[in-house]
């Protein structure tokens, strides 16, 4: 049986992926979008373990509340996305500047 410390270091290891995917490739819409998802999965994760080893069921609970917000949050995103690319025909980031002022 893993212990709580194996799930802490992999909450950890995937949150520091998905920064280091923000930082690094600020140019692709959609891999920013998939790096704030594996963010909020790997804090899912340190949840559910916590849950888990204190043997109380409210983060599990509050999991399910985080994963229907992730879940509309990427389809506002996709749909924001599709009508960016009907418009410009790109998904590059710095191509995106019609709210430049």
């Amino acid at each position: 049986m893993p212990e709580l410390h194996e799930f802490l270091v992999l909450g950890a290891v995937l949150f520091c992926l998905s920064v280091a995917g923000i930082f690094l490739n600020r140019k692709n819409l959609i891999v920013l979008l998939m790096c704030i998802e594996l963010m909020l999965l790997s804090v899912n994760l340190n949840f559910i373990a916590f849950s888990h080893f204190n043997a109380d069921i409210a983060g599990q609970v509050f999991v399910f509340f985080i994963l229907t917000v992730a879940a509309a949050e990427s389809a506002i995103g996709l749909a924001i996305l599709v009508a960016l690319f009907r418009n410009k025909n790109t998904i590059n980031v710095d191509d995106l500047d019609t709210l430049k002022g």
